[in-house]
């Protein structure tokens, strides 16, 4: 009878462990395919749906050091015509209700009617907050080609 009372509390915490990593797994997608969206919303200068994206409190770091607050960013996306931008290598690491994106990313479009490609690392914090995943935090870093 001991033995059975084991067993049973052994495969419930196998089981509850399964459902937490499970949990965890489909944050984790989820965030990501939040990411490609961001994606998309910013190359066709789509600031509602971007927006939808971030939390009132985010805060940016552009690779050329400039911080800029939501509003900001926001306002920026009408300034630069991306015509392409894709991530690689994402990385989705999961802490509870905060997850870390860590990946790298090409860009290419105008900028005052010149043309430019850029390619960078990202790492973005994303955090649980009212049933959705908002981002509160991104920062980008500009590498060679």
């Amino acid at each position: 009878m001991q033995r059975r009372k084991l067993y049973a509390i052994l495969a419930v915490l196998l089981l509850s462990s399964e459902l937490q990593l499970f949990a965890q797994t489909s944050d984790t997608v989820r965030v990501l395919a939040l990411e490609n969206a961001w994606n998309e919303a910013e190359s066709h200068k789509d600031v509602k749906a971007l927006a939808a994206l971030l939390a009132p409190t985010f805060v940016y770091t552009d690779a050329d050091g400039a911080f800029s607050d939501r509003t900001q960013f926001l306002a920026g996306i009408r300034d630069v015509t991306s015509t392409q931008i894709v991530n690689e290598g994402m990385k989705a690491d999961s802490y509870g209700e905060t997850i870390v994106v860590t990946g790298a990313y090409r860009e290419q479009g105008t900028d005052n009617g010149k043309p430019y490609l850029l390619r960078g690392r990202f790492t973005d914090t994303w955090i649980h907050q009212n049933g959705q995943w908002l981002c509160v935090a991104s920062q980008e870093t500009l590498i060679a080609h």
